[in-house]
């Protein structure tokens, strides 16, 4: 189990890939037009095998991701909870990602990034081969923190299709319309999860992620179609949530 099979060949899947390099693993890209049936053949049991697609992808990966690899699964995408995973048949790793990588930046690191999971460790191996903060978490743990992220990047991303500027900019000087965003993003995740959330918890893991890079950007380039998920989970759902219907689309 000396190999280490990354689906999406990004920013993010790079960092996973460098760091399985220097853990002395095996490193096999999953590229758009590679057959992942013919690499299961030739890779049967891979370590961990890193799906870090884009969001609109994953479901698409998962549908057709070979059977022998649902057991080393790990996901790290935004927007994910338990239903997310649902068409695999085992419970995958996951981690929380709290870091940063653009083309034209370094590994920029805000929170430790959480991981649970049946391979947690060989995905903790690999980020502190590169020096990023993070750590073990129970599987107990993990959907608050699923909360608390999806929580600081739609706040983030929605209330900055208003304001733009940065978190901490949002935070302070904007404050309540951020707060009433987020807490309709709270009533989403609850619903979405089919039970309550601890909201005040959860706004308290929002300052603190705030506070760790208050010059972070609010408004990201994906936030037009976080709004229009949001929006369509809403309808569906049957959740009030005005503020959310008020904003610029």
């Amino acid at each position: 189990m000396n190999d280490f099979v990354v689906i999406g060949l990004g920013e993010l899947g790079g960092v996973f890939a460098h760091g399985a390099l220097r853990t002395g693993h095996r490193v096999w890209p999953v590229r758009r037009t590679d057959d992942p049936a013919a690499l299961a053949r030739e890779v049967p049991n891979p370590a961990l095998v890193a799906i870090t697609v884009g969001e609109d992808d994953l479901d698409g990966v998962l549908r057709t991701l070979p059977e022998s690899w649902h057991d080393a699964a790990m996901l790290v995408q935004n927007e994910l909870l338990p239903r997310s995973w649902s068409a695999l048949r085992s419970e995958p790793t996951v981690a929380v990602v709290w870091f940063e990588k653009k083309k034209t930046t370094p590994i920029t690191p805000i929170l430790p990034t959480p991981v649970a999971g049946p391979r947690a460790e060989v995905a903790l191996g690999a980020m502190q081969a590169l020096g990023i903060p993070c750590e073990r978490v129970g599987d107990d743990a993990l959907v608050d923190a699923l909360v608390a992220k999806n929580l600081y990047i739609l706040t983030a991303n929605l209330a900055g299709l208003v304001h733009g500027g940065t978190v901490g900019e949002l935070w302070s000087t904007h404050r309540e319309h951020a707060e009433a965003v987020a807490r309709e993003v709270l009533a989403l995740q609850s619903a979405l999860l089919g039970r309550p959330v601890d909201v005040e918890a959860r706004l308290a893991d929002l300052t603190r992620a705030i506070d760790a890079d208050p010059k972070h950007g609010a408004r990201g380039r994906t936030a037009p179609a976080r709004l229009a998920r949001a929006l369509r989970h809403a309808d569906e759902l049957g959740v009030d949530v005005p503020t959310l219907r008020a904003l610029p689309r």
